[in-house]
């Protein structure tokens, strides 16, 4: 099979275009309770526990035969001379809020897809799942040379804000001079996205998180005291030095660019260091920060990788909060 037929269906893999976002919609299903969830999927569990709610204040009654005392209003039965029941009602509703980096780093890809584009596709799975479950999705992109952002929404509205922003936001970075420096850094939208999320909130963050670093700690510690957040990392395999590749080539991060010679195990060893090193901060930064990480190659379609579970490419810290 060649890579044109592996490709997601309306993809080719650099651009974005709303049909192969839209192609997602109808993939919810596989994951809504009481099936799988895509977190418990990418974690290598077969079940998922239901997202957790809250219960909201609904109305006062008076109080009848069976009812829990511990639900009696006592200010309402003092004032009346007659005991009063609270009722609540579950939470239906709950903000999920993305972070996608479309930035430099991420318009890489070796084999497949670049890794913005995966982190698109998994945008727009994640957006309809959302509205699937009732809860209002909003996102927070940012290419490096913009932040845009789409403020929480119901229904079909949501995910149709978050795709044509993401789709906007890589038509901008794919069409700037490759010269033209970042304005906008990971930190920056981190901070964007603490401002403008509301609190109680499901937090996903899709990025190589290449930019990430020790200032970023704090904020994620101010987000994480209110909101549940968790890491998608996306990765190439070009990333870990992986590659049937063994001649000369030039390669670029936009800043600076270089001759590498992938015939040299010498090369490809200091890749597969690098790469493994900064693993390594970002799973010590989310495992102190109790957010569990999640990991997707860009080398292989998002579904594909999903269905087949993801137990053996995928390091998973500890958290207290529940699965979407």
């Amino acid at each position: 099979m060649t890579q044109e037929q592996q490709l997601p269906r309306y993809s080719d893999g650099v651009t974005l275009s709303l049909p192969e976002m839209l192609q997602y919609k109808s993939q919810t299903i596989r994951w809504l309770p009481p099936a799988k969830s895509v977190w418990s999927q990418m974690s290598g569990q077969h079940r998922s526990s239901a997202k957790g709610r809250g219960m909201n204040f609904a109305e006062v009654r008076l109080y009848q035969a069976g009812d829990d005392i511990r639900a009696i209003d006592w200010r309402v039965t003092a004032r009346t001379g007659k005991a009063h029941t609270k009722l609540f009602s579950e939470e239906r509703e709950q903000p999920v809020m993305l972070m996608v980096d479309l930035s430099a780093s991420m318009q890489f890809g070796s084999k497949l897809l670049l890794k913005s584009v995966q982190a698109a596709h998994f945008a727009s799975l994640l957006s309809w799942i959302a509205v699937g479950e009732k809860d209002r999705v909003g996102t927070v992109i940012s290419n490096g040379l913009s932040l845009r952002d789409c403020k929480p929404t119901a229904r079909q509205q949501g995910p149709l804000n978050v795709i044509n922003t993401l789709i906007e936001a890589q038509q901008e970075v794919q069409q700037e001079h490759r010269e033209q420096h970042e304005k906008h850094t990971f930190s920056k939208a981190l901070q964007h996205l603490h401002h403008l999320c509301p609190k109680g909130s499901e937090i996903v963050i899709i990025s190589d998180f290449q930019s990430l670093n020790d200032n970023d700690r704090l904020t994620l510690s101010r987000m994480r005291q209110h909101n549940r957040i968790q890491f998608v990392r996306i990765s190439d395999p070009l990333e870990r030095g992986q590659t049937d590749f063994r001649g000369t080539e030039q390669v670029s991060d936009r800043k600076q660019s270089a001759w590498l010679d992938f015939s040299s195990a010498r090369t490809r060893s200091r890749f597969s260091l690098h790469f493994q090193q900064h693993q390594d901060f970002i799973k010590d930064m989310a495992r102190a920060l109790a957010i569990p990480v999640h990991s997707l190659s860009a080398a292989e379609p998002l579904l594909a990788q999903l269905t087949s579970g993801l137990s053996n490419k995928v390091a998973t810290t500890q958290t207290r909060g529940k699965p979407m």
